[in-house]
């Protein structure tokens, strides 16, 4: 059953994602990586509130749904190093650094924000 929820649960991140992205290109359609990003920084404040910031510990059948399913499909690691490295190549190396450098801060302050909320 675990491996049910966390199929359904990664599946709902991703539609997660794709709205993320869909909300941020529909408004700014030349900033290609803020919705990889946003994606990222929501996942990572769901994942502190997950593993710090709920009243009572989840069992580890919860984590695996919430963590690895929901966060796992909402956030994506291998996109945060794809895009920046496209945007390299396509010449808007100020994108890729800046996706670099603030995905990690950013992520790291909304996880952090997460496990106090």
């Amino acid at each position: 059953m675990t491996l049910v929820l966390v199929t359904a649960f990664g599946a709902l991140g991703c539609v997660v994602r794709y709205l993320i992205e869909y909300v941020v290109r529909r408004h700014h359609p030349t900033v290609r990586p803020w919705g990889t990003a946003g994606a990222n920084i929501v996942g990572c404040f769901f994942a502190g509130i997950i593993v710090y910031g709920l009243s009572s510990p989840l069992d580890a059948h919860w984590h695996s749904i919430l963590l690895t399913g929901f966060c796992g499909g909402l956030t994506t690691f291998s996109s945060a190093i794809a895009i920046p490295a496209l945007l390299y190549r396509e010449h808007h190396w100020r994108y890729a650094v800046s996706l670099v450098v603030l995905t990690p801060l950013l992520c790291g302050i909304a996880f952090y924000f997460g496990t106090i909320s």
